[in-house]
């Protein structure tokens, strides 16, 4: 089995949901049930970053990892570069990313992407994504979109329709539309030269930070999950389907 650590970046900050972390679902923290996912699968290490010492005081409750990273990282990638540092993990050891607002993520898939990056020395970046059932999917611009190559390497991932149907105002959904995962394993190399990136307009414009690996010439392996992820946290509403799902 592939060896991998786990990093799981926690912010306190957040425009729709301040503190989100440390919200309460059924006795625990949304942080620790994040923590439990990552717990069972065979990583060798787990890890918890953050910025904040309300969420440093609240983790070192139950994780033996907490570091406390800068405050001035423009994104989750970055906190884990500066992680690797601080670690002085290898070159070729492979990090995968658990979002700490993802308490549903099932343990497969962190077993999935990690392997997947193994098995693809070529990549610097390994995903996931699923197929899109429906069209209002297709043009949502907060779901993102994925294209691949023959071999499973990323050619572009965007918040617009992507394949884009030229001779045709309907939506053929049978086209295999993509949807992106948010998780990723990484080789350690990577995210010591990703922090020195700087930002590309393709990343300013889509607000997404894979894109900035893609412009400067890495690639990424994608790979359709295993299984489907829960439904993440994005804001206070979407708690009450949590904590039934959740629930003991």
């Amino acid at each position: 089995m592939t060896a991998f650590h786990i990093v799981i970046p926690a912010r306190y900050a957040s425009s729709r949901f301040p503190g989100k972390p440390l919200v309460e679902i059924n006795g625990k923290t949304m942080l620790e049930h994040v923590y439990q996912v990552a717990k069972k699968s065979s990583a060798s290490s787990i890890v918890i970053a953050t910025d904040d010492k309300r969420i440093l005081d609240v983790a070192e409750t139950f994780c033996d990892e907490v570091l406390m990273t800068s405050s001035l990282h423009q994104s989750g990638t970055d906190r884990l570069a500066e992680v690797c540092q601080l670690k002085q993990w290898g070159a070729d050891e492979i990090v995968v990313n658990l979002q700490g607002d993802e308490p549903l993520t099932p343990v497969e898939l962190l077993h999935q992407v990690a392997e997947n990056l193994h098995n693809h020395s070529h990549a610097s970046i390994s995903t996931l994504s699923t197929s899109i059932t429906n069209v209002v999917d297709v043009n949502d611009p907060n779901i993102v979109k994925v294209v691949s190559d023959i071999n499973g390497y990323a050619l572009y991932f965007s918040r617009a329709t992507i394949p884009f149907q030229r001779d045709s105002s309907d939506i053929d959904i049978s086209n295999n539309y993509q949807r992106h995962l948010g998780m990723y394993a990484y080789r350690v190399r990577f995210l010591n030269a990703y922090s020195k990136m700087p930002q590309c307009e393709l990343e300013t414009v889509e607000k997404l930070e894979q894109l900035r690996a893609m412009y400067h010439g890495h690639k990424i392996h994608i790979q359709q999950a295993v299984k489907l992820p829960g439904p993440g946290i994005d804001t206070p509403d979407d708690l009450q389907k949590i904590h039934t799902l959740l629930a003991p």
